[in-house]
């Protein structure tokens, strides 16, 4: 099956099932706890074996990388999109998919980088952008993060899970309430106030800021009488 560099191009930029698309983060009201140490800690589970995939026709490779990815048989997913990735470095949908399953492993660093090589290949890559805005905040670049979060949504801006991601942003850790609020305002916009949550947010930030005093009325200023003619 032979496809055209167009076909395979709208089939390497689409990207996995919507539920990987960069869930918003969760809002902490306080900072996790350390999980206790154990007193015999168990040898680190080794590595499962290498699936082996045979190489096919990109296209078709694609599509049932997609479906191992969406069965979850990550493994078979992965090498799938390995050697897409490999044969294919110019196209983003391999290395996003690849960057999603190493958030799944908890591989951060091999996740940034598949992300970054995914936006260099595709630089509208709105998914890619909103998944390095989540990591460079893990990683405390509070600006990395702002800046991810902005481009995905110049790209997409009807996107509510990125404004969300921004909101909470501004809100918990940059420390901008204004803009927080304007961001939750708008992700409650988006989804017709589904979020009782975000709700609580909102009114939260409205009874922290100062009360705006009244604006006192300008006094009025006396028009000079006409003068009388002689």
């Amino acid at each position: 099956m032979k496809h055209s560099s167009k076909t395979l191009c709208f089939l390497f930029a689409g990207l996995v099932l919507s539920g990987c698309g960069g869930a918003p983060v969760v809002k902490p009201d306080r900072p996790a706890p350390s999980p206790p140490l154990a007193s015999n800690p168990k040898p680190p589970a080794k590595d499962p074996a290498p699936v082996i995939v045979e190489e096919k026709d990109p296209a078709v490779q694609f599509e049932e990388a997609l479906a191992a990815l969406k069965a979850k048989k990550f493994p078979e997913a992965r090498a799938g999109f390995e050697i897409l990735a490999k044969k294919h470095p110019e196209f983003s949908g391999p290395l996003t998919n690849l960057a999603i399953l190493d958030t799944k492993t908890d591989k951060r660093a091999a996740a940034a980088s598949n992300f970054q090589r995914a936006v260099a290949a595709n630089p509208r890559n709105a998914i890619a952008y909103n998944w390095l805005g989540i990591l460079y905040r893990e990683a405390k670049d509070y600006t990395k993060a702002e800046q991810a979060y902005q481009q995905s949504l110049s790209i997409n801006p009807d996107n509510p899970a990125v404004v969300l991601n921004l909101a909470i942003l501004n809100d918990v850790y940059l420390k901008r309430p204004g803009e927080a609020l304007a961001r939750y305002r708008e992700y409650q916009r988006m989804t017709n106030n589904r979020e009782l949550k975000v709700t609580a947010w909102i009114k939260a930030i409205e009874a922290a800021q100062p009360a705006t005093p009244p604006v006192a009325p300008s006094p009025e200023i006396a028009t000079p009488a006409a003068p009388k003619k002689t």
